[in-house]
């Protein structure tokens, strides 16, 4: 089959594994570039202490980087969180370019100053918005980006500001762009995957199938909980941006109880702590002090798998 997005990111099969902060490293984004697919290293993969200082994070992710590269032959790509005055952002897209890693993953703000060193060194750009719409869609296209994920309302964590589903946000942005589009949000098995492409994506961005695998770092407690629950399990409370989706944890039920009594956003959000609380859910396993960010595609994962056999059974088709 002729697929753009294999194309233009030199893989065999449109599946890229989201770069789920604390949840990656270099074992599991090898997996998943060995199984066909493209891997992402998250902003803290193989980390389990929080850095403030943007030199030694640039330097923990270059040693994941060089980590991945030992693993694997295939491509693999590292985000470039963009901030207004990109102090956080440059010592990562000079390690991305020092260590010629082949895509990179840009959320949210479209700027110039990004965009031309990552076209100058042939790095193949695949932009995320938290939120999609036509608007952003269209000036994406105009930056030159090589692929666009439409993430729908279905996804884990931090959800976009628009309460649009996938299937709908998905052909609302594949009529607006000629840019390859790939589906993100609630995608657990190869029916979600054979949706998403009748509705014009070309690819699927998935992270919550991507945790209960052996190569994850997720704890083990966490992936038996993912094993076990349904989308009907999952809660949703209020924080800034807009809303956030976690599989019930004791403190997730505090902070449901929080926004029931009409606490702030901005206090939510202060209680997280940005992604500790993920790190302690999710990395530690502690569900007293920690949330677990899990999509609405949960349903039909049934067991513990390889990163492999996720990648073969949702890309069936590309076998």
């Amino acid at each position: 089959m002729n697929n753009r997005i294999c194309k233009i990111l030199n893989i065999e099969k449109p599946i890229i594994q989201g770069p789920m902060s604390w949840v990656t490293n270099a074992e599991f984004v090898a997996a998943v570039s060995n199984a066909g697919g493209l891997g992402f290293l998250g902003p803290n993969a193989g980390q389990i202490e929080i850095t403030r200082s943007p030199e030694i994070s640039a330097e923990r992710m270059r040693t994941e980087i060089q980590k991945t590269k030992s693993l694997t032959n295939k491509p693999f790509g590292v985000p470039v969180i963009v901030n207004r005055d990109l102090a956080y952002t440059w010592p990562i897209l000079e390690t991305i370019i020092d260590e010629k890693v082949p895509v990179v993953l840009v959320n949210d703000i479209l700027d110039e100053r990004i965009f031309k060193p990552l076209k100058e060194n042939d790095i193949k750009i695949v932009y995320r918005p938290l939120t999609p719409t036509i608007e952003n869609a269209k000036a994406a296209e105009e930056f030159g980006i090589d692929v666009y994920v439409a993430t729908g309302f279905d996804e884990g964590g931090t959800v976009p500001e628009r309460v649009i589903g996938t299937f709908s946000i998905v052909p609302m942005i594949v009529d607006a762009i000629n840019t390859p589009v790939m589906a993100a949000g609630g995608i657990g098995d190869v029916r979600g995957v054979r949706a998403a492409f009748a509705l014009g994506a070309e690819g699927v961005f998935a992270g919550s199938v991507f945790i209960p695998t052996k190569e994850n770092p997720a704890a083990e407690n966490v992936k038996q909980m993912i094993v076990d629950a349904t989308a009907e399990d999952l809660l949703m409370f209020r924080t800034l941006p807009a809303y956030y989706r976690s599989l019930p944890t004791k403190f997730a039920n505090k902070l449901v109880e929080m926004d029931k009594q009409g606490v702030s956003r901005e206090e939510i959000a202060k209680m997280m702590r940005g992604s500790i609380g993920m790190r302690i859910g999710m990395l530690e396993g502690n569900t007293d002090d920690g949330y677990i960010s899990i999509g609405t595609g949960i349903t039909p994962i049934k067991e513990i798998r390889t990163v492999k056999e996720v990648v073969d059974t949702l890309m069936q088709d590309f076998n």
